[in-house]
């Protein structure tokens, strides 16, 4: 690793999706979007649902992440525990919009939708949605 790069890894409760030096990074948080480059500021953020965009040899690769943790470390490391992540190539375009329409009729078959159950299916919404999203501006 070099002055100009940095060590970027994403992991999941179930493996690492991605481990590698890296230019930039681009992570949707709580407080917007932020650009990391080599030598940020050391910080711990919340990772909101949306399109993550890795640049490593001067090519974006896009990824979408369904939220998380991010740190950002005073060694040029990144370390991004995510919920969900995966590459815009592999996203079951499909898959989302199904499930994306199943918690949409969810929501409006039921008269009294309790709070719990509304937030559920909102957040299954709009965590599809924002799948469908980036694979749709990625996908070739």
């Amino acid at each position: 690793m070099n002055n100009h790069t940095i060590h970027l890894k994403i992991a999941t409760p179930d493996r690492v999706v991605y481990d590698d030096i890296i230019e930039r990074v681009t992570i949707p948080t709580q407080s917007g979007e932020i650009t990391v480059l080599p030598f940020h500021i050391p910080m711990i953020s919340v990772v909101k649902p949306g399109e993550l965009r890795i640049v490593k040899d001067s090519i974006v690769l896009p990824h979408y992440v369904a939220g998380g943790t991010v740190e950002i470390r005073p060694d040029n490391t990144i370390v991004l525990l995510a919920d969900v992540a995966e590459n815009a190539e592999n996203i079951d375009s499909e898959a989302a919009e199904q499930a994306y329409q199943r918690a949409k009729e969810a929501m409006e078959r039921k008269d009294n939708v309790a709070d719990v159950d509304f937030a559920k299916f909102q957040a299954i919404m709009d965590r599809e949605l924002s799948r469908m999203n980036v694979a749709k501006k990625w996908k070739k």
